[in-house]
């Protein structure tokens, strides 16, 4: 069983990291406030340095090392984040570093590790085979492994940012924080519970997961961490087939609850995000807002979302806001079969901007399986306001006449 961090622990750990980290600011979010019903904040981990929190836990971790242990260099497996953390904090340390990652990692994360001096090698599809190598890796040259959630000073590095949650909103009632293998959440719930009862308040955590990635629940259902067949999600930053041993000890009894939510969800989290309080969120670090957007949280009192990270690859948030902007009813592309004579694109062109919808793209064919040699399709990518503007677009076409098919996302 792993023992419970102190509040006097976070503290040093927190006095350590002044000269590395950046304290991050705390925004008060008026769109989802209304949403809610509830005051809400956002604490913007976006912002720190290397784009995440993991640079906290990796360099509380590493600045623990012995004079021998920095010596025979560090090494660590990550599909991003924790990637850059390590490599940043052992770069101020002098500390070789050598970071396994998968082949699949994203452009921006593999350069800024390179850029952070580390010896990057790209081998395996997933951030567990990174693991299991970095491991070898380890046993086979002596260099130490840096976990990225399981180890307690990871944990207490990473609670860091619960003091800065309760420094900066000392009235918050609820905080909400994204779990993959738990080392963010334990160690916020653990700094921001003892934090706030120095002050004779109590503060309730709320755990998020991406629903397929969600071992969380089944972990706590049995009372130890259970390894889980993950699907694929957007959220690759949490994408953890099992918590960490560590972490779990201490999430099992300082962490209220915990949900889950869809990659349609974290889709329409990115784009309110982007919409609304102007800033570029990562999947993994919007998971507190998709599980607003969502009806996940109730009752909550003033509430925070930790947006624990902004380093999305660029061509994925173009594919992102297209799919919330679909999620939320905004977007659709709809399939039309016509009579093959002059004028019908025209005439349900017209028919669209009546009903004040926007004609984004248009394929018009007379080629397709069951088209009758009279018979054209005419699929069409549209712009509404939302799923209420969405459905009289589409009876307008309905009333004329036509059958419009809505093509899946």
């Amino acid at each position: 069983m792993s023992e419970v961090p102190s509040l006097a622990e976070f503290e040093e750990a927190a006095r350590g990291l002044e000269r590395v980290i950046s304290h991050t600011p705390t925004l008060p979010s008026r769109a989802l406030s209304d949403i809610l019903g509830e005051p809400v904040v956002l604490k913007m981990e976006n912002l720190q340095r290397t784009g995440s929190f993991k640079i906290r836990g990796a360099a509380y971790r590493l600045s623990r090392l012995t004079a021998e242990e920095r010596g025979r260099g560090v090494v660590a497996a990550s599909a991003g984040n924790h990637a850059q953390g390590v490599a940043l904090a052992a770069q101020a340390l002098g500390i070789p570093a050598t970071i396994f990652m998968p082949l699949g990692v994203p452009v921006p994360k593999l350069l800024a590790t390179r850029g952070y001096g580390a010896e990057v090698v790209l081998e395996g599809e997933t951030v567990a085979t990174s693991l299991r190598l970095a491991a070898e890796f380890a046993e086979r040259t002596g260099a130490v492994m840096i976990h990225p959630f399981d180890h307690r000073d990871v944990v207490i590095g990473q609670g860091t940012l619960g003091l800065e949650l309760i420094a900066d909103a000392p009235d918050v009632d609820t905080i909400l924080v994204g779990i993959g293998g738990g080392g963010l959440i334990a160690g916020v719930a653990a700094a921001a519970k003892a934090a706030a009862a120095q002050a004779g308040r109590t503060v309730r955590v709320i755990g998020v997961q991406a629903e397929n990635a969600a071992a969380m629940l089944p972990s706590l259902a049995d009372g130890h961490p259970v390894e889980i067949v993950t699907l694929p999600t957007i959220a690759d930053g949490i994408l953890v087939a099992k918590p960490g041993a560590v972490p779990f000890e201490i999430i099992k009894d300082l962490v209220d609850d915990v949900v889950t939510v869809t990659d349609d969800d974290i889709a329409r989290a990115i784009l309110i995000l982007l919409e609304q309080a102007k800033v570029v969120v990562e999947p993994a670090g919007a998971v507190g807002v998709a599980a607003i957007l969502a009806g996940k949280i109730s009752g909550t009192g003033k509430t925070m979302a930790v947006l624990s990270g902004g380093n999305i690859d660029p061509l994925l948030l173009q594919r992102v806001v297209s799919h919330g902007l679909a999620a939320s009813g905004r977007y659709l592309t709809i399939r039309i079969p016509l009579p093959d004579r002059p004028g019908q694109l025209a005439r349900v062109s017209e028919l669209v901007s009546q009903a004040g919808a926007n004609v984004m793209e248009v394929m018009h064919t007379r080629h397709g399986q069951g088209l009758q040699i009279s018979e054209v399709i005419l699929q069409m990518s549209i712009e509404t306001r939302g799923a209420e503007h969405t459905e009289l677009t589409l009876d307008t076409l309905r009333q004329a006449g036509y059958d419009p098919v809505v093509v899946p996302d």
